[in-house]
């Protein structure tokens, strides 16, 4: 008789991830529980979370009666996560530290501690997504390690794993595994990507998880918890005061304690005016951090665009980058929402992260490739085309402006419902607002560069 096929379950102390181990217990496998340490200061009431987590993920394995490990990578999250996220912030970029933290220490120290430590036949996770393999197909897998190089060689690693959205479209997570390494993927199972949050809870409910049934998700940086977000930052970077300027008559309007504090999109709260202003540009280089008025105040114009595979009047960018640019495209109005600052439809990456081919037979064969994007999780996905460079750089051009494109996030592809994977963001085209006033006097802003909205983007 073979022994039963062991995996080894992340646990977080919540439903999702107790549900998954449960399912992965029905379905006749030795499962071991394992919860990860990752931050250990305490919270605002003075009590430390991960201890309070750690407990409930103990008591799911008591009730499963599996075995319970604990293994701590507060090291490795500190300079793995926590010192990118503060590096990115100081950059003047917003950055996604669940995403990171996926790729550094859920998919990588994790990953290798069940493997290696635990002698785990595969791995699994309470995340909402599901990948191309069956479970079978899982336990099938041999390590392979990734080859060195700017590109994977498509004869290296055959038939690879493809991750693929949940079944729950709006809970699917996907987007927060757009940059797990596909050696990890393909020993991951995600017993959770076929089923709904709500089935899920049903599932807790009926099997005695009522104590992370009753627990609130999780929401926000985990580390941050419910404290100022300014007064936590300020704890690490130093300010750099500068002042809040309108971007529509360069009237200076208040000051600030840093750029960094304020991400594109979110109201900045300025001293003495009660009327809302929203962040639509930072000047990294005097730290100045310019507004605009209410939304209600303005009529913006967003571009439009018709179909991308059409593009009209298309121009070469830059010096050695095969990058496509329209015509100025033409503005229609808009509902009254946003300020036209605040949209753009060009943007540049870093180096993509291919999940499964790298990078997509399509893109290298025609330098171009149609499919869809999105920088926060649960966003509209957005049509693009994406334009590959030579140092595996992607443009993205949005078929329409998309509101508050940020750098620091990540743009997260998608292609018939498989999740290809994502480039961290780096610079973004002139805004509506920028075209509109005829100020664009080069293609690309750098975000963080010294770019002044007063002056239009520069290189």
């Amino acid at each position: 008789m073979l022994a039963a096929r062991h995996v080894v379950c992340a646990l977080s102390g919540g439903v999702d991830s107790a549900v998954a181990a449960l399912l992965l217990r029905r379905r006749g496998y030795q499962v071991t529980g394992v919860f990860m340490k990752n931050w250990d200061s305490l919270d605002e009431h003075g009590v430390c979370t991960a201890d309070r987590d750690c407990e409930d993920a103990y008591r799911v394995c008591q009730i499963l009666d599996i075995p319970f490990h604990q293994v701590s990578y507060v090291k490795e999250y500190w300079n793995d996560v926590f010192s990118d996220f503060l590096n990115e912030y100081e950059k003047g970029r917003t950055p996604n530290p669940d995403i990171v933290c996926n790729k550094h220490i859920k998919f990588n120290c994790f990953f290798h501690y069940a493997v290696d430590n635990l002698g785990a036949d595969a791995v699994a996770t309470g995340h909402y997504a599901r990948t191309s393999l069956e479970d079978e197909e899982v336990f099938q897998q041999k390590h392979i390690k990734r080859p060195e190089g700017l590109f994977r060689n498509r004869f290296e690693v055959r038939n690879a794993v493809k991750l693929l959205q949940a079944a729950d479209s709006f809970k699917d997570q996907t987007f927060f595994l757009s940059q797990v390494p596909q050696d990890a993927l393909r020993r991951t199972l995600f017993p959770l990507g076929g089923l709904t949050k709500e089935f899920v809870k049903k599932i807790a409910a009926e099997n005695r998880l009522h104590h992370v049934l009753q627990k609130k998700e999780s929401m926000g940086i985990c580390f941050v918890g419910k404290r100022n977000f300014e007064n936590f930052i300020l704890q690490y970077l130093q300010p750099r005061p500068g002042k809040f300027i309108s971007i529509e008559d360069n009237k200076v309007l208040g000051t600030h304690q840093g750029w960094f504090l304020y991400t594109l999109g979110q109201r900045a709260k300025i001293g003495g005016l009660r009327e809302p202003w929203y962040v639509v540009e930072k000047d990294g280089t005097k730290g100045d951090v310019f507004v605009s008025p209410k939304p209600q105040d303005v009529a913006p114009l967003v571009c439009l665009r018709g179909r991308l595979a059409r593009l009209e009047g298309q121009e070469r960018l830059g010096v050695g980058d095969r990058v496509l640019r329209s015509r100025p495209p033409q503005l229609a109005p808009a509902p009254r929402t946003d300020h036209p600052a605040l949209y753009r439809d060009l943007l540049r990456t870093n180096r993509v992260h291919w999940i499964a081919e790298e990078p997509p037979a399509a893109l290298v064969r025609d330098k171009m490739m149609e499919c869809q994007f999105r920088f926060r999780h649960q966003m509209a996905l957005v049509p693009c085309v994406l334009t590959l460079n030579q140092d595996g750089t992607v443009w993205v051009t949005a078929v329409k402006a998309v509101r508050a494109l940020t750098p620091g996030q990540f743009a997260v592809f998608y292609k018939g419902g498989e999740c290809l994977g994502s480039g961290k963001i780096l610079r973004l085209g002139p805004s509506a607002y920028t075209l509109q006033k005829g100020k664009s006097k080069s293609t690309v802003a750098t975000e963080g560069s010294g770019d002044s909205p007063g002056s239009g983007p520069v290189l």
